[in-house]
């Protein structure tokens, strides 16, 4: 079981990331002093979107058809309704899923990030949030949607929105230092 400390996160993104759902998890990791790592559909900066407008950006250190799962000890996927749609239409970004919920390690998404995870079909037969308005997609998917700050099964951790951010992160570091969870790959 790594300890926070140690331990190498990846968080998947592009433009238009919600701003804080990308900069709080990055910021309060790597505080704990995990590695954290970011990749893109593209190299170069990726643009966030801050509240009505779009945000400052951040810079990528890899794509995602440069990812291999077993180089990280978890997945974070913030979201914005402009992010994961975009990272939901590339097979390649939808793969890195897959990968990571297949490895059994901690894979988190906040907001609207769970679309990725619906694509992946990662939510099937779990309990799972997400913002309210992608709820019906969580429940299609065959996900036991709750209204509910964080929600964890099997180290797949799912979280409403930027108001659940400390939540989100401090689960993220106890999965991570739980180790590997069993399940049903995606």
């Amino acid at each position: 079981m790594p300890s926070i400390d140690t331990s190498r996160i990846l968080i998947l993104a592009t433009h238009g990331y919600e701003r804080s759902e990308l900069r709080v998890p990055l910021e309060k990791l790597s505080d704990k002093g995990a590695t954290v790592s970011i990749a893109s559909l593209e190299e170069g900066p990726i643009k966030s979107w801050d509240e009505k407008d779009w945000g400052d950006t951040v810079d990528v250190d890899l794509t995602v058809d440069q990812v291999d799962a077993s180089d990280y000890d978890a997945l974070v996927i913030p979201g914005g309704q402009i992010n994961p749609d975009l990272l939901r239409k590339e097979e390649a970004a939808v793969e890195v899923v897959r990968a990571f919920v297949k490895s059994g390690k901690p894979v988190a998404a906040v907001c609207h990030g769970p679309w990725l995870l619906v694509e992946a079909d990662a939510l099937r037969g779990r309990k799972a949030t997400s913002y309210a308005s992608i709820r019906t997609d969580l429940k299609n998917a065959g996900a036991d949607w709750r209204d509910e700050p964080v929600v964890t099964d099997q180290g797949i951790v799912t979280s409403r929105n930027p108001g659940d951010l400390d939540a989100f992160v401090d689960k993220i570091v106890e999965e991570v230092e739980e180790g590997r969870h069993d399940r049903r790959a995606a």
